[in-house]
This record gives C-alpha cells, sequence and structure tokens, in this order.
C-alpha cells in the first residue's frame, strides 16, 4: 500500500464474493423457490439463443466482470463474451457483450445482468465526469461510504472504473476523527475544540502503536476540521490525512497556503458542498484530495438492454 492510500478496490475474490451473495439474494427476488414462469411456459427446453448487451447511452462502462459470476451462480449454460473491459467509455448502441447459449437462462438471467451493469455503470459514468472536470490540477476524486448497504465494494469497483480512488472501506481499515467523536469527548473532558482535536488525534496514535495488529505502517489516521483554527493545530502532530469540512473555497485556499508554509507533507482532502458545478473551484485551491458521496448515493443508471440475434 503506498504510504497514505487506502485500500483500492480492483476486481478479485472478496469482490466476487460480495458479488455472489448480492447474486443469491437477487435470485430470490426474481425467483422465490419457484421458476421464470413466463419463459418456461413460452420458451421450448433446449432451445439456443445468442443476444448483444448494448448500451443506449453514452457511458463509463462498468460491472462486465460481475456478470460471469451472474451467470455462475445461477449456474447457466451461458456463454459470456465481453467485446471491452471495464473502464471502457462506450457510446450509445454500442454492444459492450454478447451472451450465447439457453434461451431459457438468457431470459431468466437478464434482468439481474443488466441490473449490475447498469447500476455500476451509472456510478463510473458519474465519477469520470467530476474526474474530468479536475484534470488539469492536483486533485483526486474520492468516493466515501455512502454506498448502498452490501454493494460498497463494487460500488467502489465502480468508482475505480470510472477514473475516481477509494476512500476508507470501512471502519475497520482507517482511524477517521470527525466531528461527533469529538463532540462526545468534549462533553467528558475541560477542553477546548482545538485542544480536543489534538488530544484525540495523539490517543488514536498511542492506541495504534499499543496493539501492533492494526500495523502503524499502513493504518491511517485522518481528522476532520472545521475551520482554520482546528487546522492550525492539528498540523503541528502531522496527521496523515486532514479533513477540510464544508469549508468555502477561499477559505481552502487559506487551508492550503498553510499547510504548504509549516507541514507540506500532510494531505488535505476537501469534502462537503461538491457537485459537478463547483468541483473544478474546489480542485483550484491546491487540496490534494475532493470526496463525493454523490458518486454512489446519487448516480443515475446507465440505460442497458439486451437485444437478441438470433
Amino acid at each position: 500500500m503506498m504510504q497514505h492510500e487506502f485500500q483500492q478496490h480492483d476486481w478479485g475474490s472478496p469482490l466476487d464474493e460480495d458479488c455472489r451473495q448480492i447474486v443469491r439474494l437477487a435470485v430470490r427476488e426474481d425467483l422465490d423457490r419457484g421458476q421464470d414462469w413466463t419463459t418456461v411456459s413460452l420458451i421450448p427446453a433446449g432451445s439456443k439463443g445468442t443476444a448483444e448487451v448494448v448500451v443506449r447511452t453514452d457511458g463509463v462502462v462498468a460491472g462486465l466482470a460481475a456478470a460471469e459470476t451472474v451467470l455462475c451462480e445461477m449456474d447457466t449454460q451461458v456463454r459470456w463474451v465481453a467485446h471491452v473491459e471495464d473502464g471502457a467509455v462506450v457510446k450509445a448502441g454500442q454492444s459492450v457483450a454478447r451472451l450465447e447459449g439457453s434461451t431459457r437462462d438468457i431470459l431468466t438471467s437478464e434482468r439481474i445482468i443488466l441490473n449490475f451493469l447498469g447500476h455500476l455503470s451509472g456510478i463510473a459514468t458519474l465519477t469520470r465526469a467530476f474526474v474530468d472536470r479536475v484534470a488539469g490540477t492536483k486533485a483526486e476524486i474520492y468516493d466515501t461510504r455512502k454506498t448502498t448497504p452490501a454493494w460498497r465494494r463494487l460500488e467502489k469497483y465502480a468508482v475505480r472504473c470510472g477514473g475516481g480512488r477509494n476512500h476508507r472501506t470501512g471502519l475497520f481499515d482507517a482511524i477517521l476523527i470527525k466531528d461527533n467523536h469529538l463532540a462526545f469527548v468534549m462533553r467528558h473532558a475541560e477542553h477546548d475544540a482545538e485542544s480536543t482535536l489534538t488530544a484525540a488525534y495523539q490517543k488514536a496514535r498511542r492506541f495504534i502503536e499499543d496493539h501492533p495488529e492494526l500495523d502503524a505502517d499502513t493504518m491511517i489516521v485522518e481528522v476532520e476540521v472545521d475551520d482554520l483554527a482546528q487546522l492550525r493545530s492539528i498540523l503541528s502532530t502531522k496527521p496523515d490525512v486532514v479533513l477540510l469540512d464544508n469549508m468555502m473555497p477561499a477559505t481552502l485556499r487559506e487551508a492550503v497556503l498553510l499547510r504548504n508554509t509549516s507541514y507540506p507533507e500532510v494531505i488535505l482532502e476537501a469534502s462537503g458542498g461538491v457537485n459537478l458545478e463547483t468541483v473544478a473551484t474546489f480542485a483550484q485551491t491546491g487540496v490534494d484530495r475532493i470526496s463525493v458521496g454523490a458518486l454512489t448515493h446519487a448516480a443515475a443508471w446507465l440505460d442497458v438492454g439486451l437485444d437478441w440475434q438470433t
């Protein structure tokens, strides 16, 4: 792992297993303990067919890696042939993959496959739009934990397909001291906000040092600050990352100047109030990272359909 970097999600066994668990639930939603009675009643057993998976709008495709897992988990007699790779920029009308085999199996698995592709491609497409808006600056676009329950690794994978970066996966792989942690601590100690923040960071660092299983070399400690006074107080402790929460661009520029002239090794992350119209302005302040919850919680699905060939 790079210094001060969170785990980045590429397709592998953890994502594959998450995908399988979601597919099992999706199959239960569609079939319960029955069958696809429409298909069984109309399509002869043994019928073979070929269909193309076609995007109806421009975008960035993600979820192709999951499609084979869907077909495998559903025990289909269908061959999956991808025409592009996840992360490819695609145009409306373009075929991204082909399904060959049992007509019944293709029809029964169709909606689950398209749901994966539409949802994940929508995230990748929105992420690419954000990434394009900050091109030419040093800022990188990061996701958050505002993800669909059970879909987190898959959605973070889609962010990667769109050119974004992954923030912490969960509560287990980084320490992020936020305002609600400090609010509790301040109620039980006689400290002002600045000294409480510093004390909390130092306590977290001591905790890591006392627990070797946490791996002090890779466990990131990030601290959220609300104003420049808090930033000044925490910079001297040299946290890995400082989250500048809900700061306007003018304040962010002051924060970057303060960091650059004192502790340039500390990474600054901006969050809050970021959208496609504002992200370029945030990036131009000189922050290193911009985290955007909308990448995963507000992305519109990419329109993906199935077109029969035979």
